[in-house]
């Protein structure tokens, strides 16, 4: 089942490396040394800055100015919605000096210049873009402004260190003369450039200097997005295009096709061509294409093809065998990898004076973008040209490429918007039968899911099996913690040796982004955590990454217990959890940003400040999402009510998140308002289940998530304290369901340990 495709070494996984300079192609100089192999201008955006005029001004592969002024800013991240292009090109304008209403954004093809910074390819997830690559478009401002600071200062005939650089326009004061960015690239003397020393050496703006970096300025991709301008991958038409519809077997995976009986399709006019997907890279298994000339007729074809499968392995797994799976792995003594061992765990618990064990589940989940899975595969000569939203563009690709049995620098990703991505957009499924119906027909292809599609083919959210095992001692302090994971690991299915986290004890490599989170920041003196894989639900449900990963089902075990921890001990939750935030070892510096956290959210939302009303209460959480090492320090004070049958309404979630520097603030309260919801709504509504092999919901009557009429009040507590930037998109979805899942206890004593909390567990619990 692993995608077995050989992909640019990286600098590994861990984000906070330091970042290697030489893999920037800083071109600082006029006019760009060539053209972008194959990549075209994305519709609804500027223009790529390699096809600019030859007087327009590159400083850096990240930006050029052209001679009118403007700033294009090149995102090698996928924006879906969460702005991060604007991000990219307002930390370029800090540096720079240039003025907000010159900046313009183009969107990156696959060419490897454009990987990121820090890790080596062109990924977009974790909530990691604007860490990761804050220095790096800083760098590239910064050495912009330096170099037209040289050029016009000498036009000028005045000193460069007594210049100033504001609002795209280079200035002396003393002499006043002054010169725009337009006028400084057209006469061509912008020839200033950087070693990656020098690079490196560039003293970059202190908090207290910002300018832009800060401030609400408007997002860049509004106005195409609002007056339907912006292109999407959806949006795609080329000459001579056809359509393929997807026939797709009743099991999720491991289906083979064994005839194809296409005699009724061709009564359908307009058809082409029933296209087995003979996928060599196993992305997929058992599909069928129906290819026409139109999309309407393509799902006619598709509804008239008798295809016949061999279902394969996986053709009797169900949800509960997948769990029953899980809990039998995770009574073997062998089973899994050291995520975390400190201390002697069994010599704690045997001597606490109280000993507390639970299991916690959460259910399959499903992305569900509004924008279904779609690609164009176009031959155009050697090159295969692809159009589509893609989170991974370096390993998609590569998948691309292997499909029809080509070398990957054949194969242009043309990037588009993407319509929400979630990490959904991660995978390359969707180009897989593109490229293959292309090569087969000799047109370009384009394919899109029906929504039935997306959900029963999707890489979803694992199902995940926890059991937590936690001591105290005689003065109710926690002295011990023993913590099984156990999950599908979807990134050991991505094949990429460098995306594993070696285990403690050097056994092996295990998936680190389905245990993150476990290694929390209370201070445990005796803790181990256990990742533990599941090779039933790996093979039956190839999983992918959905927003939040691993910290949307560890914390809600850890989050859970310490609240349950803090009841037996008769102690208040939050100050139960503030007293183990100290600091201590490994944990200093992260555990005071994460207890200042909570300390707000909970003054905020008025937490312990007046009796509440019966079957309300308040529930709090803190997090240190998305990893340990690239944290965003979250906490939430959730507030329920909840009916005698069990029913939850949710009052009002208060959120505080430490960001250190926040580049936009409204796209950070925006972004964390939307993480907040999506993980109420997996908190309460969503849940895919599978039967016989297969998902059973198939849209959006069966899987349900949060309806617009659900939503709270929702305030957000925005802490910005000049430390590094880090990401927003996804650490407040992981506080929500601990929250609301402690919230419910406190308010009518109903402890629920399984993801969707619904209203049958809380009254079957309010009756136990």
């Amino acid at each position: 089942m692993n995608t077995h495709v050989r992909l640019p070494s990286s600098q590994g996984s861990n984000p906070k490396g330091d970042t290697d300079l030489s893999r920037r192609a800083f071109l600082v100089g006029a006019a760009a040394s060539g053209l972008v192999l194959g990549y075209a201008g994305v519709p609804g955006v500027t223009g790529h800055a390699a096809v600019a005029a030859p007087a327009s001004f590159e400083p850096s592969v990240w930006y050029a100015i052209a001679p009118d002024g403007l700033v294009t800013v090149t995102c090698g991240k996928a924006d879906m919605g969460q702005h991060i292009a604007s991000t990219m090109a307002q930390i370029v304008a800090e540096e720079l000096g240039a003025s907000w209403k010159d900046m313009r954004v183009a969107l990156a093809s696959n060419d490897p210049k454009f990987n990121d910074p820090v890790l080596g390819v062109q990924i977009t997830g974790g909530s990691w873009s604007t860490m990761m690559n804050f220095d790096a478009m800083s760098r590239a401002g910064a050495a912009g402004r330096m170099a037209l600071a040289d050029a016009a200062a000498g036009l000028m005939g005045v000193p460069a260190a007594e210049v100033i650089v504001r609002d795209s326009v280079v200035s002396h004061p003393k002499s006043k003369k002054s010169m725009t960015f337009a006028e400084v690239v057209k006469s061509g003397k912008a020839t200033r450039t950087f070693t990656p020393d020098q690079l490196k050496a560039i003293k970059l703006k202190s908090p207290d200097q910002y300018t832009m970096i800060g401030v609400s300025v408007p997002q860049l991709d509004i106005p195409s997005k609002t007056n339907g301008t912006a292109k999407y991958g959806i949006d795609t038409f080329l000459p001579g295009m056809v359509y393929g519809k997807l026939v797709l077997p009743p099991v999720r995976y491991g289906a083979k096709v064994t005839a194809v009986d296409d005699s009724a399709a061709k009564k359908v006019p307009g058809f082409i061509k029933a296209v087995t997907v003979d996928d060599k890279t196993g992305t997929t298994t058992g599909w069928v294409v129906a290819v026409a000339s139109t999309y309407q007729a393509a799902r006619k074809a598709a509804e008239a093809l008798k295809v016949t499968w061999d279902n394969g392995p996986n053709a009797k797994v169900s949800s509960a065998s997948l769990l029953a799976e899980a809990k039998r792995l995770q009574g073997l003594d062998d089973s899994g990898l050291f995520f975390v061992k400190n201390g002697d765990t069994k010599a704690a618990l045997d001597s606490a004076a109280k000993v507390l064990e639970a299991e916690y589940t959460t259910n399959i989940n499903i992305h569900a973008p509004m924008e279904p899975m779609n690609a164009t595969a176009q031959l155009q000569g050697d090159i295969w040209h692809l159009y589509s939203g893609n989170q991974f563009a370096t390993r998609s690709g590569a998948i691309a490429a292997a499909a029809v049995g080509v070398d990957p620098k054949y194969v242009v990703m043309h990037q588009t918007w993407l319509g929400g991505g979630f990490g959904r957009r991660l995978d390359a499924d969707m180009m897989v039968p593109a490229i293959i119906a292309a090569k087969a027909v000799g047109k370009p292809v384009k394919v899109i899911y029906a929504r039935e599609d997306d959900m029963t083919m999707d890489f979803s959210r694992p199902l995940t099996y926890q059991k937590i095992k936690a001591g105290l001692d005689g003065d109710g302090k926690l002295v011990a913690m023993n913590h099984d994971v156990v999950s599908a690991w979807p990134t050991k299915r991505w094949g990429i040796p460098d995306f594993l986290t070696p285990s403690v004890d050097k056994k092996g490599g295990l998936d680190g982004f389905t245990v993150n989170g476990a290694d929390h920041f209370y201070t445990v003196p005796n803790h181990n955590v256990r990742a533990i894989i599941n090779e039933l639900a790996q093979n039956a449900t190839p999983s992918g990454q959905l927003r939040s990963v691993a910290p949307g089902w560890t914390f809600w075990a850890v989050e859970s217990m310490v609240d349950e921890l803090a009841h037996a001990a008769g102690k208040d939750p939050a100050m139960f959890r503030i007293a183990m935030l100290d600091g201590q070892g490994d944990n200093n510096g992260g555990a005071q940003r994460l207890r200042n956290t909570l300390l707000a959210a909970m003054g905020l939302a008025g937490y312990g400040t007046k009796p509440l009303p019966k079957g309300e209460g308040m529930g709090v959480a803190c997090v240190s999402s998305q990893e340990r090492k690239t944290a965003s320090w979250t906490a939430c004070v959730a507030h329920v009510a909840v009916g005698s049958d069990g029913a939850i309404k949710v009052k009002k979630l208060t959120v505080a998140t430490d960001v250190g520097t926040a580049v936009n603030p409204d796209g950070i309260r925006a972004q964390v308002s939307g993480a907040a919801l999506w993980g109420l709504s997996l908190a309460l509504y969503e849940k895919a289940t599978m039967k016989d092999g297969g998902i059973e919901q198939t849209n959006f009557d069966g899987y349900t998530p949060l309806r617009m009429s659900q939503v709270p009040e929702v305030e957000v507590n925005i802490i910005a304290n000049g430390e590094g930037a880090t990401g927003v998109g996804e650490p407040a979805v992981t506080v929500i369901a601990p929250a609301i899942g402690n919230a419910v206890f406190n308010a009518v004593g109903a402890r629920v340990r399984a993801l969707p909390i619904t209203a049958e567990a809380v009254k079957a619990a309010m009756k136990a």
